[in-house]
């Protein structure tokens, strides 16, 4: 019985919902009918928002103003009714009469505008008995018809699948949402501002690839018909990136978008936004001065303050902590890479700690890794450096001239999350081929024959490549951070969805 009674309450909103859209259908042939037809408006002259004259409203007090926006409330009074508009900066009360607008047109009002319709005004400026800022409305024009119903005012769009299918409605109802999507174009502008500041050069580099290069992120494939080649999409920026740094232009970076075939979770989407850069004649250390100096400059312009909040978890973007991979791991493990002989005392330190290896003759640097993964990431809460990577899993940093088993390489955490990746730049050619050619085997391997070693890539270096400091910073996870956002899909405004049946 209580079942039935569900059924029949979403027939009875679903049926609720086509009769609205219905009947909005039949108020816009009325008015096309009365030669009113709101879509037929070009374009209407706005002179002002309504965040600028409620911040200066002594500026805007008895002046005429023209406006637009979306109807989002109506009360009807008789005579006299009040609305709120939405515009692009938030939305202003305004004051209709019979008198100002005419009979005619207020009864249109009435009669055939709806909650979500487009509307463009004219009026002065005042404030209401209650202090609010008020528009009293002198012109009113319809400017685009709502056919179907925004959803009810209080309860709003909820549900997180339908946030993300449609955005747009999102943005309509939810002004955190758009709160949100002001501060990622905020952040970019800043880490743009920093970059330039300081003598870097944004470019555009392919994201459509002749070739599936050894690394191990997967690409999506595709077909270019009038070649008869297929291509792929790219999954990073570095390549070409760094060909520029060996034509000379010593200062680079990238706003890219990257494709990814691979899963998805709360910080990973098949696309997404990193910030590649490339500086000639510095290193990793370079690098870790730099990408330590940009989050805390664009966190203080964006947040006010380098003390943030994540999640329910305090963050001091002011303080950052510098660790070797084998320190971290004796940290917070209680091993010492430095003890292992052998890969064999490596592998059996692992078991020791229960960590079943991925691979079973795991050398050392491999052995260290794991543990890392296993023992320090979800640890590492505030900003921390974790530099010195082994070779193993670093193909294109260049190895420590100190201790060939390691790079300089690191990665930067915050609440036990990844968000960049730098190296001192491998510009050694020969060594560079060894490392793409290993790559390369271990994914045919795999069962992937699609793999090759960018050969292109090696003539550019043969040419030189000079001492190049490197480093690509997730985007996305950096506005999740800055907004406490809790998922990648709140900070990506159409995130890849499967699509509905």
């Amino acid at each position: 019985m209580e079942n039935k009674n569900v059924n029949e309450t979403v027939v009875s909103e679903e049926e609720q919902l086509i009769e609205q859209a219905r009947i909005r259908r039949e108020k816009l042939a009325k008015l096309v009918a009365e030669g009113k037809n709101p879509y037929e408006q070009v374009k209407y002259p706005v002179d002002a928002d309504s965040e600028s004259v409620k911040a200066n409203f002594e500026a805007y007090e008895g002046k005429t103003v023209a406006m637009a926006g979306r109807m989002m409330s109506r009360r009807i009074m008789g005579k006299a009714s009040f609305s709120h508009i939405a515009d692009r900066t938030g939305s202003i009360q305004v004051y209709i009469t019979r008198q100002d607008i005419g009979e005619e047109n207020y009864m249109s009002y009435k009669k055939d505008y709806d909650i979500g319709d487009i509307v463009g005004f004219k009026g002065f400026v005042f404030k209401t008995q209650t202090g609010e800022v008020t528009v009293h409305v002198t012109e009113l024009i319809m400017l685009s018809k709502s056919l179907l119903p925004l959803p009810e005012k209080y309860n709003g769009l909820q549900d997180k699948d339908m946030k993300y299918r449609l955005r747009h409605l999102d943005l309509i109802m939810n002004k955190d949402v758009r709160d949100t999507f002001r501060t990622r174009s905020l952040i970019l502008k800043e880490i743009r501002a920093y970059l330039d500041s300081r003598g870097y050069l944004e470019v555009d580099t392919p994201t459509l690839l002749p070739l599936e290069i050894g690394a191990d992120a997967r690409p999506f494939k595709t077909h270019h018909n009038a070649l008869d080649l297929d291509m792929y999409m790219r999954i990073e920026t570095e390549l070409f990136l760094k060909r520029l740094i060996v034509g000379g232009m010593d200062k680079v970076y990238e706003v890219g978008r990257i494709f990814r075939n691979e899963g998805m979770d709360a910080y990973h989407n098949p696309e997404f936004t990193s910030i590649e850069m490339y500086e000639a004649y510095t290193d990793y250390i370079g690098m870790m001065d730099m990408i330590e100096d940009l989050y805390k400059t664009v966190t203080q312009k964006v947040c006010g303050t380098l003390d943030i909040s994540y999640q329910g978890t305090e963050i001091h973007m002011g303080d950052w902590t510098r660790l070797t991979m084998p320190e971290a791991v004796k940290k917070y493990a209680g091993v010492d890479y430095n003890d292992w002989a052998t890969d064999e005392d490596a592998r059996a330190a692992a078991k020791a700690l229960g960590v079943e290896l991925e691979h079973e003759n795991a050398t050392k640097g491999w052995v260290l890794i794991e543990l890392f993964d296993a023992f320090v990431e979800d640890k590492l809460i505030q900003p921390t450096i974790i530099y010195d990577y082994p070779v193993e899993n670093s193909p294109l940093a260049k190895r420590k001239p100190s201790n060939p088993a390691f790079t300089e390489r690191f990665e930067y955490f915050i609440c036990g999350h990844e968000y960049g990746n730098a190296f001192s730049e491998l510009n050694d050619p020969i060594d560079q081929k060894q490392r793409m050619v290993k790559q390369v085997e271990a994914k045919r391997a795999k069962g992937n024959n699609d793999a090759q070693v960018d050969e292109d890539f090696i003539n550019a270096l043969e040419y030189g490549l000079p001492p190049t400091g490197g480093l690509g910073l997730g985007l996305d996870r950096f506005v999740m951070l800055l907004t406490d956002s809790a998922t990648i899909r709140d900070v990506i405004l159409f995130p890849t969805m499967k699509p509905k049946k």
